[in-house]
């Protein structure tokens, strides 16, 4: 295991360029099958180095320091879930204690400016949460069926026994389901509908969008490896990046047909399928 700092910069390079590559693809593909010539691939990558240059705005109505070190912690808790996760390998839970920091850094991003907008996008990260984060009851399923939740263990099973996605279809589906609620223009995307411009990210510009930019490219790699790492058992930069750009086009098509639900909607349609995980661990356990 290399855990040395190049080693680290390179894979959070690595990281960064393929989520925003796949963020760009995303897009475009949702304009494509909505018959829009869309951005270019690489236009997420460019909004991020743009915005790099460009001066830091402060408005009047902002909460310094909050306003400064929110999107510096979103990018710190994305790094730490690359190194816990690619790197290390470690256990699910701690990964979910990070999921949870970043509902924090959604609710307190969008507080900070003190932009209405990004307080309806604060908010919405709260009520979404509620939603959410028993998603990953499904994190229990697993445990069940291998008897570890360290993605090591996970890895191991799966390639004796075959993919876990196989075996739990339904934890699967619940984790899928969480992903593409971080999947930009997805109908359970809340916290940025264009109801209210641009959610908690309204009034950062800047130096800060960009850090908040490569927060996001870096936390959507994640998410999909992983789904792929841990329901679908692939290894591998090339079959990895292959099931990457597979799940991008599954979720382009969700978000391209699918409006946008209203957040009450969203959330009852996320706690319907925890609850369905929810039934599916009560059912282990007693089989157990």
């Amino acid at each position: 295991m290399d855990m040395s700092i190049i080693y680290i910069l390179n894979l959070t390079f690595h990281a960064f360029l393929v989520g925003s590559l796949l963020l760009g693809f995303h897009r475009k593909l949702i304009a494509r099958i909505q018959g829009r010539p869309g951005p270019p691939v690489i236009q997420y990558l460019l909004h991020t180095i743009k915005f790099y240059f460009k001066e830091i705005t402060f408005p009047i109505t902002a909460g310094n320091p909050l306003y400064i070190f929110i999107p510096l912690f979103d990018l710190s808790i994305w790094l730490i879930a690359l190194i816990i996760a690619v790197v290390l390998k470690s256990s699910l839970l701690i990964l979910i204690g990070i999921y949870i920091l970043q509902k924090i850094v959604e609710h307190g991003c969008g507080l900070s400016s003190g932009s209405p907008y990004g307080k309806m996008g604060g908010v919405r990260s709260v009520f979404s949460a509620a939603a959410e984060v028993p998603l990953f009851s499904a994190v229990a399923v697993v445990y069940l069926a291998v008897k570890s939740t360290l993605i090591s263990d996970i890895i191991a099973y799966q390639q004796t026994n075959g993919a876990l996605i196989f075996k739990l279809p339904i934890a699967a589906f619940a984790f899928f389901i969480l992903l593409a609620s971080k999947s930009p223009y997805s109908p359970f995307g809340i916290v940025k509908g264009k109801d209210i411009v641009s959610g908690y990210m309204t009034e950062h510009y800047g130096l800060l969008a960009s850090i908040i930019y490569i927060a996001e490219s870096i936390s959507y790699y994640v998410l999909l490896w992983l789904f792929i790492t841990v329901f679908l058992g692939i290894t591998g930069i090339i079959p990895t990046l292959a099931a990457m750009v597979v799940l991008t086009i599954i979720l382009s098509f969700i978000s391209a047909l699918t409006p946008l639900l209203a957040p009450h909607h969203s959330v009852m349609l996320q706690m319907s399928i925890a609850g369905l995980v929810l039934i599916d661990v009560i059912y282990r356990l007693l089989a157990y």
